[in-house]
C-alpha cells in the first residue's frame, strides 16, 4: 500500500480493500507517514462520525486511516456482538492493508477493541490512545445509564440526544458540539448509515464487556505498549474514573481528563487532543530512531 496522498478529511474518497472470508471494509485514508495511526470508532458511529478538523490535525503530521469494521457502515457482513470478534475483524482489515505495526486510537467502543487488539496481536501495535475507554470486567459498566442509551440508542439518529450525551451541559459545550455536527456533514457523499443490526450487536458486546469480574482487569497488566488514556470529565456514558483505573491497570499508562467536556472532548478539544496524541506518538518515534541508529 502506498501513503495517501495530502488532503482534507472531508474530501477523502472513500475506498474499499478485499479482506478475508469475501469481507470488504470501506475505509478512509488520509495523511502520509510510515507507521499509520488506525482509528476505531464509538457506538454506531461510521466514517462521517469523525470529526474532520480533528482527523485533518491528526494527518497534518502522519497517515491517518478511519475504516467501518464488519457489518458497519459500508462494510459487508453482520456486526458481530463480542469485541473480541470486533477485534479479530479489524485485525482482518489491517492485515488486508498489508499494515505491520501501527498506532491505534480507539475512541469508545473503539477503545474497548484496541485494547484486544493489543492483547490479541501486541506486535502489531506501536502506539495505544484509549479515548473515553474503560477496562473488561468493570464494576458499573454493564451497560449505560437508561437516560443515556435512549438518546443515543433511537432506530433514528437524534441530534439532540447525541449533543446531550457527547457534549457537556454548559453552552460553551454545546456551542461546540453543533460546531462538530456541522463540519461531520460537509460532504456530499456519505457513508452508509448503521442498521438497527449494528446498534444491537454492538450494544450487546458493550454491556457483556460491562459484566463485571474483578479478575479481568488483571489482563490489562500484560499490556507492556505505551498508552495515552483521555475522557472528558462530565461524560455520562463512559465516566472518567474508569479512565484512572485504565491508567492504573495498564503499567506506565498516561491519563489526562479535558475540562468542560463529554463523551465527545475530542471533537470539542480537537486541537488540543490532537496535539496531545501527536506529543505521545513523537516519543516512540524518537525511540525508533535511537534503536536504528538513526537519531542524534
Amino acid at each position: 500500500m502506498t501513503t495517501a496522498q495530502k488532503q482534507t478529511y472531508a474530501d477523502a474518497a472513500t475506498r474499499v480493500v478485499d479482506a478475508a472470508h469475501g469481507l470488504v471494509y470501506a475505509y478512509r485514508d488520509v495523511g502520509s507517514g510510515t507507521v499509520p495511526l488506525v482509528l476505531l470508532q464509538h457506538f454506531r458511529g461510521n466514517l462521517d462520525n469523525w470529526d474532520p478538523a480533528l482527523i485533518d490535525a491528526l494527518a497534518s503530521h502522519r497517515r491517518v486511516v478511519a475504516f467501518d469494521n464488519v457489518g458497519v457502515g459500508g462494510t459487508n457482513g453482520n456486526t458481530p456482538s463480542t469485541v473480541e470478534q470486533m477485534a479479530a475483524d479489524a485485525i482482518a482489515f489491517l492485515d488486508a492493508m498489508e499494515f505491520d505495526r501501527v498506532d491505534i486510537l480507539g475512541f469508545s467502543l473503539g477503545s474497548f477493541v484496541a485494547q484486544e487488539i493489543a492483547l490479541t496481536r501486541p506486535a502489531l501495535v506501536r502506539g495505544l490512545i484509549l479515548a473515553s475507554a474503560a477496562p473488561k470486567g468493570a464494576a458499573g459498566m454493564h451497560g449505560w445509564a437508561p437516560w443515556v442509551i435512549d438518546a443515543v440508542g433511537k432506530p433514528q439518529p437524534d441530534p439532540v440526544g447525541y449533543l446531550k450525551v457527547f457534549f457537556a451541559e454548559s453552552a460553551s459545550s454545546q456551542q461546540a458540539g453543533q460546531q462538530a455536527l456541522q463540519r461531520m456533514f460537509t460532504r456530499t457523499d456519505f457513508d452508509q448509515q448503521t442498521t438497527w443490526q449494528t446498534r444491537q450487536a454492538q450494544y450487546d458486546a458493550v454491556c457483556a464487556w460491562g459484566i463485571p469480574n474483578h479478575a479481568l482487569l488483571q489482563r490489562l497488566s500484560a499490556i507492556e505498549h505505551r498508552v495515552f488514556i483521555a475522557n472528558g470529565d462530565s461524560d455520562p456514558m463512559i465516566l472518567p474514573r474508569f479512565s484512572y483505573l485504565l491508567a492504573g491497570l495498564i503499567p506506565g499508562a498516561k491519563v489526562k481528563i479535558y475540562p468542560d467536556s463529554a463523551h465527545g472532548f475530542l471533537f470539542q478539544h480537537h486541537t488540543e487532543f490532537a496535539a496531545d496524541v501527536e506529543n505521545f506518538l513523537r516519543v516512540d518515534e524518537v525511540d525508533e530512531l535511537s534503536k536504528d541508529g538513526s537519531g542524534d
